[in-house]
């Protein structure tokens, strides 16, 4: 299959190289059961720890490795052709809880959680949503209200990644009042962790896709929270959490290009072998030409993102084009899984072919870290204001 057009140091193809070895091995062929099953393997993560891919953006200093963005990114989209469900636990302990320490902790914060964080001894969550609170992330509802020193935490929280069984959780909770609210200036930032008293774990959600990815809600009945966990400076867990999703998004683009490339594989591989009418498929040239417009459909929403991860690593802003990267790769994940699917026939239809499942995970790409509605009104606002 042809490779990326991306000039990659000695290093980032050893990373790629590592990641792709792991994948193969250790995800591909066990992902169809861990989807039918709706289970992850709970060793999976230590394995991602041991080889540095759960510390891959953070300093030295506490365990992480310090690489570009690229570099992570290349890893991701491995992963994510090996399991997309494994891809979203990586992606948001990367891009999000471990990012949002990193960059807005305590000094005491960082020491304590990015070390073990980064070694995947503690896996990270990002809770944002709520029941009632999705795109409009700043009508959140859970309340926070200080108690002494601490803070008391009330409400629940929605589709949360890895919630039942994350160590560190970054919930975004209001630290203003009914009497006075404040819009998302009213939003802080709290580092939680599932023994503080009054947490729970609530409904596990039965999800079309990504089966094998536990999202849950959480439920805070009276939650105390230790003073020393509030994140940053109140009332700025917005603010913290919207400068995070830019990372986020990016990671969520790698994921839906792995996919992606996961069904392009498939398909060329089932086309070679599969016969009709005395020749194999792609001998046909409605099959050649499907196959060429999935293989440049993926190469234009890798090559979008390799150049905004270039662009991130030279310290410019990105935001507009983070969205259309994550735009563009969903999108481009959902109309090639579709194709595969139509390029297997009734084969593809079924749970048989690994098409099927892909299928299912590639439509989320579309929804969570803010939608393609979302960033079509990122991007548009963008290109409107210059």
């Amino acid at each position: 299959m042809i490779e990326t057009l991306t000039p990659l140091t000695d290093q980032q193809r050893e990373i790629q190289a590592l990641a792709r070895d792991f994948a193969t091995r250790e995800l591909a062929p066990f992902a169809g059961a861990w989807d039918k099953a709706g289970e992850p393997d709970p060793a999976v993560i230590g394995k991602l720890g041991e080889l540095g891919f759960l510390g891959m953006l953070l300093p030295e200093a506490y365990g992480g490795h310090a690489l570009d963005t690229l570099s992570y990114l290349l890893a991701l989209e491995e992963i994510a052709a090996g399991d997309a469900s494994t891809a979203v636990a990586m992606s948001v302990h990367n891009s999000l809880p471990t990012k949002m320490i990193n960059t807005f902790g305590s000094d005491a914060q960082k020491a304590l959680f990015l070390p073990r964080m980064a070694s995947g001894a503690w896996l990270g969550a990002f809770a944002l949503s709520e029941p009632d609170a999705g795109s409009d992330a700043s009508a959140v509802r859970v309340q926070a209200v200080r108690d002494g020193s601490d803070w008391i935490l009330d409400g629940t929280k929605a589709w949360v990644t890895n919630g039942n069984r994350a160590h560190v959780i970054l919930v975004m909770a209001r630290t203003d009042t009914a009497e006075a609210r404040q819009g998302s200036r009213g939003i802080s930032a709290f580092i939680i962790t599932p023994d503080l008293p009054g947490f729970r774990v609530g409904k596990m959600e039965d999800k079309m896709g990504l089966r094998a990815s536990p999202t849950v809600q959480l439920a805070f009945d009276g939650m105390r929270v230790p003073g020393d966990r509030l994140l940053g400076t109140e009332g700025q867990g917005f603010v913290y959490a919207m400068k995070s999703l830019e990372a986020g998004r990016l990671g969520i683009a790698a994921q839906a290009v792995g996919i992606a490339r996961a069904a392009l594989s498939h398909s060329i591989a089932y086309t070679k072998v599969r016969h009709q009418f005395g020749k194999p498929l792609t001998a046909f040239q409605a099959v050649e030409f499907k196959l060429a417009d999935m293989a440049t459909k993926l190469h234009a929403a890798r090559a979008m993102l390799h150049a905004t991860a270039a662009a991130k690593d030279r310290g410019e802003n990105v935001g507009a084009h983070a969205a259309m990267s994550k735009l563009l790769a969903s999108e481009t994940a959902m109309w090639v899984t579709t194709q595969a699917i139509q390029l297997f026939g009734g084969y593809g239809y079924v749970t048989d072919y690994p098409v099927e499942r892909l299928f299912r995970d590639a439509k989320i790409t579309e929804i969570y870290e803010g939608s393609s509605e979302i960033q079509r009104i990122v991007i548009g606002r963008a290109v409107t204001s210059s």
